[in-house]
């Protein structure tokens, strides 16, 4: 059967399928992109909180024709994301998201920004408070080289916290078991999680082996 003559349905699944191939092609160095991408429905609203340069939302477009924000404060990110046709909101995070109703934007991304901000949980509720769902990563200080690193008497520098404790942008390191035991604290269901390392999923030991966490979720 050719593919002009299937169903409407089977032909959207199939087109799904080659737009996540085309994800999965295209990010075989950002695993927690691809991730992502796979919770993002097609067409649908979404909003990237700490966008940095676009990048992510400029992908979700492209693949899966959503549409939506980025927020960015940072002046570099606001112009490499406007030069790449983003929405881009400058603003503080850490002063909220009132520009935004409840339940705004189907999907709500924090990629690797939660570590970043000063009032954590404040942010988490306003997350999932705009977002139907949202999507939450953060590089994982509980995996085992950074856990040696401290016992050896110096700060973990890593793929995924590559900076020294005196330039990092992080203000907060946290742990798997640290965001598990917050969210039901701040309003948060974890409806999904996937652990990475090198870009494979860790299912065992996850929050010694794993060094970036992805979590899908809502309002509890």
């Amino acid at each position: 059967m050719s593919q002009s003559t299937l169903p409407v349905n089977s032909a959207q699944a199939a087109a799904l399928a080659a737009s996540r191939s085309r994800i999965s092609a295209s990010l075989a160095e950002r695993p927690d992109f691809r991730v992502i991408a796979r919770w993002i429905e097609p067409s649908s609203q979404v909003l990237d909180l700490g966008c940095s340069d676009g990048s992510l939302l400029r992908l979700l477009i492209d693949e899966l024709d959503v549409s939506g924000y980025g927020i960015e404060i940072d002046d570099a990110g606001v112009l490499a994301s406007a030069k790449r046709g983003i929405n881009v909101i400058q603003q503080n995070m850490e002063d909220g998201l009132k520009l935004f109703e409840d339940q705004s934007f189907d999907t709500v991304i924090l990629s690797q920004t939660l570590q970043t901000i000063h009032r954590t949980a404040d942010i988490l509720r306003e997350t999932v408070r705009v977002g139907r769902e949202a999507i939450v990563s953060f590089p994982n200080f509980g995996y085992w080289p950074h856990r040696l690193s401290v016992l050896q008497g110096r700060m973990p520098v890593s793929k995924s916290l590559p900076f020294q404790w005196h330039n990092t942008p992080n203000v907060r390191v946290l742990t798997i078991k640290d965001f598990e035991a917050l969210a039901p604290d701040v309003g948060v269901q974890i409806l999904d999680r996937a652990v990475l390392h090198n870009g494979r999923l860790v299912s065992v030991g996850a929050n010694w082996r794993g060094s970036l966490a992805v979590y899908r979720v809502k309002r509890s």
